[in-house]
């Protein structure tokens, strides 16, 4: 047994590459275990392994004291001098030295579950640690199998890994034995072991891929200030770079297109904008709306809030399929975007500048001048602070407050005129929804009526060719039946 012992360390230790101390420590609390399922739980047992001998020395452990409260694991101070240690003192432990041979199978199955248990425990936070500092960065795996519609991919020999369908790109498909690239989007300590989950949607994928192709990425020289997208469609990057002779978008494009086209297949044709960085938000929107044109941007601060205005000709580019590109405008910017078209700007410009101009009192230049201040209804003005109007008039509260006064009824007025505008757009569109209908319903009678009048003639013309083939039939006998008589 004491062979045993040792050479299952040593063979341990050297297969599963674990410190031989945490076997050992295995062995003797599973030593002690047995110990105490032979001996009696309450007894205070030790166990240490000695290295020379490959056994497991076992004691019986006694606390000196004046007098014996727990016989099985105190002894009188002068029982203690008189039979195990002359020098012994109240408070010390003396050790007993006991017999391990009873322990027999009990102690070698005991010390085998515990070193495989030990084993198990070792490998799973080794595991936990090597990956958890990996949270973040790009791996590659095997695809091994499929679990409902999430996949495991086999990372290396009983290394394992998940990809949710929640972390997949949409419309793609993996086959078994397929290699994948994925992030590692957050690891997990769980009873069941280890859980290193991935993902293809995250932004952090992208960012990697750059940093795997774009040297000037790695080396810190082009930095990736953001990324933002819509997995499987489109997404864009902001990028910086920190030398000034060096071009970010230029650097990431690659020659040729090279390094961006490498993301892109990794990607499966995950279209990449990438918009150079600047702290100029007007100026990074309008990169960021690119290849859309602006024209002009009106700001409205307290809404964080921009209202973009492109060229007709360019508005559907600058929205994007499935307004895709205004979203991950938005979402790069951080700003709320609303993007027209020059005429629609100027149909909002007529329509604001006409409200204002209602309210009673208020002149066209001051009118011009609350326009131009953000105010883009009577409504709006209506709601405003005295204090806030009189500065941008550059008036005494008391006359902002009567534009107020006289803005709240115009902002009424102009709702009643707009509903009643409504109600008459509703009206004519069911009176031309009805002629529509009746239109609809005459045509298909009078389509009715000819086919009726075609089958009638058809009808006519099949009987007319019937008659008169009956009677060229029976001028034909005629003769036949003279001949015969």
């Amino acid at each position: 047994m004491e062979f045993d012992i040792k050479h299952a360390i040593d063979q341990i230790s050297k297969e599963k590459g674990i410190d031989r101390a945490l076997i050992i420590e295995a062995v003797e609390e599973a030593m002690k275990s047995a110990a105490h399922k032979t001996y009696g739980a309450e007894l205070n047992i030790d166990a240490t392994y000695n290295p020379e001998s490959g056994s497991v020395d076992m004691y019986r452990v006694h606390t000196v004291v004046e007098e014996v409260a727990d016989p099985d694991n105190e002894i009188s101070l002068g029982y203690a001098r008189s039979d195990i240690d002359q020098e012994a003192e109240i408070g010390d432990e003396l050790m007993e030295e006991i017999d391990s041979a009873p322990l027999g199978r009990i102690a070698a199955q005991a010390a085998k579950q515990n070193i495989v248990q030990k084993v198990r425990d070792y490998e799973r936070s080794i595991i936990y640690g090597e990956f958890k500092e990996q949270e973040g960065s790009v791996i590659s795996g095997v695809v091994l199998r499929f679990e409902r519609r999430n996949l495991v991919v086999q990372l290396r020999p009983n290394v394992e890994a998940i990809l949710p369908e929640r972390e997949q790109i949409p419309r793609e498909r993996y086959r078994q034995q397929e290699r994948v690239r994925a992030v590692i989007k957050e690891v997990n300590d769980t009873l069941r072991g280890t859980q290193i989950v991935l993902s293809r949607t995250a932004p952090e994928l992208v960012a990697k891929l750059f940093e795997q192709e774009v040297p000037e990425v790695y080396e810190g020289i082009v930095e990736i200030k953001d990324v933002v997208r819509e997995p499987g469609g489109r997404a864009k990057i902001s990028v910086i770079s920190k030398d000034s002779d060096v071009d970010p978008v230029g650097a990431c494009v690659g020659m040729r297109g090279n390094r961006v086209q490498a993301v892109v297949q990794e990607l499966r044709g995950e279209r990449i904008d990438i918009v150079p960085w600047t702290p100029d938000e007007t100026e990074f929107v309008c990169r960021a709306l690119s290849p859309a044109k602006v024209s002009r941007i009106v700001i409205d601060e307290e809404a964080h809030a921009m209202e973009v205005v492109v060229p007709d000709a360019e508005l559907a580019l600058a929205i994007g399929r499935k307004g895709q590109n205004i979203r991950l405008a938005a979402r790069l910017s951080g700003w709320k975007l609303d993007v027209l078209g020059d005429a629609d700007y100027e149909r909002r410009l007529r329509e604001s500048r006409l409200s204002l101009q209602g309210v009673d009192g208020l002149g066209e230049l001051q009118a011009e001048i609350l326009l131009g201040d953000g105010y883009k209804s009577a409504a709006e003005l209506a709601t405003s602070s005295a204090a806030d109007v009189a500065v941008a008039l550059s008036i005494e509260e008391e006359a902002a407050a009567g534009f107020l006064a006289s803005a709240t009824i115009a902002a009424e007025e102009q709702r009643r005129t707009s509903m009643v505008r409504r109600v008459a757009a509703a009206i004519s569109d069911a009176v031309e929804a009805v002629n529509d209908a009746e239109k609809a319903r005459l045509v298909e009678e009078e389509r009715a009526a000819s086919e009726e009048s075609a089958e009638g003639e058809s009808a006519g013309s099949e009987a007319a060719g019937s008659e008169a083939a009956a009677k060229e039939k029976t001028s034909n006998d005629e003769p036949d039946k003279g001949a015969a008589s």
